[in-house]
């Protein structure tokens, strides 16, 4: 009870500080969580961080953080409104694409280059393929969850660059988690699960049942039944578990799950959300994901970093950054968006965060990390999370050049819309980024 007391209160402390401070709520949780692990609290008061976090809790812990990954994800799918994306699809699986395909390819030659170095971060001598495709998936990876809050809070989720890198990072993070889901069987060997072949009829059938079937059902019994709201959200939360649970036992990451579960619940009249669905779903998700970030950061620790270590942060935290807004950018603008659309579209790929931590979580617990990468590679999701709203507000005060406004930013001023971040206060209408 004291660890789950002190994981709320400094992780919402900390929330409520890098909101003060113009960043997204979700990074003052995902600091706290760094904090209260190894990296500060283990070394400030080791027997006070033993004491709060002894072994035994750790499956409750980690039900915990597994649930509220869920349930957010489960938000983040139902708000996703793929008919924004109209004629803009093009757009998206371009940036998609090249955000994949640039950092992926410089992460797994960084890994063949440096292998020498990365021994001295405790990695083996020769690198197996599978890491060194890790590597250039964690390079890759936007972090769809953090992308949304960023883009939410920013008033961008009506305008083009918003639908545009939602989209992308939607689009991309499927190829990164299907990339992913191989090298994991590689280096797992293949066990008693499944044959490969058996778990993509299987997921395909599954998601063609939840289109065809489950949505039709959902909608006749919400739309026909008046069901208590506490009664409808349990009931849609329930779904949104069995379907993380279908995806995990077919060899997927429960993140797949959790957002079909969302994109297949059915809009009020009109396609608009209902409130009193995307409220719970909001605060529920933001009160419990700190215990994601903690479990995650109990496997950070500064004391194993040493110079190789810090080098490695700066240089993997400068190719992250200008891989993913340069690829992303060159990408939307070729793609047909103005300039400063592709300029926002591009700094938005580079956010990171909660989906980088799953997947550096995969890969540390199947041995394709040492313990000091694992702990560069999480201080690089962190860092180039903290970059994203600074670059935001450098690349909305670039002006485009005279005479060469591109076609997806006609003259005049852009519309405002007001939205609600999630914890329901009203954010500040859309920047004027074009």
């Amino acid at each position: 009870m004291g660890a789950s007391a002190l994981i709320l209160v400094v992780a919402h402390a900390a929330g409520y500080a890098a909101r003060r401070l113009k960043q997204p709520y979700i990074v003052g949780q995902l600091a706290a969580g760094i904090a209260l692990g190894p990296s500060l609290l283990g070394s400030v008061a080791p027997d006070a961080q033993r004491a709060l976090f002894p072994a035994e809790i750790g499956p409750a812990l980690t039900g915990f953080s597994q649930f509220s990954l869920v349930v957010f994800l489960f938000g983040v799918g139902y708000e996703l409104d793929l008919k924004l994306l109209g004629d803009r699809a093009r757009s998206a699986v371009t940036v998609a694409v090249a955000s994949f395909v640039v950092p992926m390819a410089v992460g797994s030659g960084c890994a063949l280059l440096f292998e020498e170095q990365l021994r001295d971060l405790g990695m083996p001598p020769r690198l197996s393929p599978a890491t060194v495709v890790f590597a250039g998936v964690a390079l890759s990876i936007t972090a769809v969850p953090v992308l949304t809050a960023i883009v939410r809070e920013n008033g961008l989720a009506r305008t083009v660059p918003g639908v545009v890198a939602v989209s992308a990072a939607g689009l991309l993070d499927v190829v990164g988690w299907t990339v992913l889901a191989g090298v994991l069987m590689h280096g797992d060997g293949g066990g008693e699960s499944l044959d490969w072949r058996w778990r993509v009829v299987l997921a395909a059938g599954f998601v063609a049942l939840m289109l065809v079937a489950a949505r039709p059902l959902l909608r006749r019994l919400l739309g026909r039944t008046r069901l208590e709201p506490s009664l409808r959200l349990a009931l849609l939360i329930g779904f949104a578990l069995g379907s993380a649970w279908v995806t995990h036992s077919l060899g997927l990451h429960v993140i797949f799950g959790a957002l079909l579960a969302g994109v297949v619940v059915p809009r009020e009249e009109g396609g608009t959300l209902d409130p009193d669905l995307v409220r719970p779903l909001h605060e529920a998700g933001s009160l419990l994901l700190p215990f994601f970030f903690v479990v995650s950061g109990q496997s950070v620790a500064l004391d194993g970093m040493n110079a190789t270590g810090w080098t490695t942060l700066a240089v993997v935290t400068v190719l992250a950054v200008t891989t993913k807004t340069g690829s992303g950018t060159v990408a939307a603008r070729l793609s047909g968006l103005g300039r400063n659309d592709a300029r926002v579209v591009g700094v938005l790929m580079s956010t990171r965060g909660l989906t980088e931590l799953i997947v550096l979580n995969a890969g540390y617990q199947a041995g394709l990390l040492s313990r000091p990468l694992y702990s560069v590679l999480v201080f690089m999701a962190l860092a180039t999370t903290l970059l994203t709203q600074p670059l935001l507000a450098l690349v909305g005060r670039l002006p485009d050049r005279p005479g060469r406004a591109g076609p997806a930013d006609p003259p005049g001023p852009r519309s405002r819309h007001h939205h609600r971040n999630g914890d329901g206060s009203p954010t500040a209408p859309a920047a004027d980024v074009g």
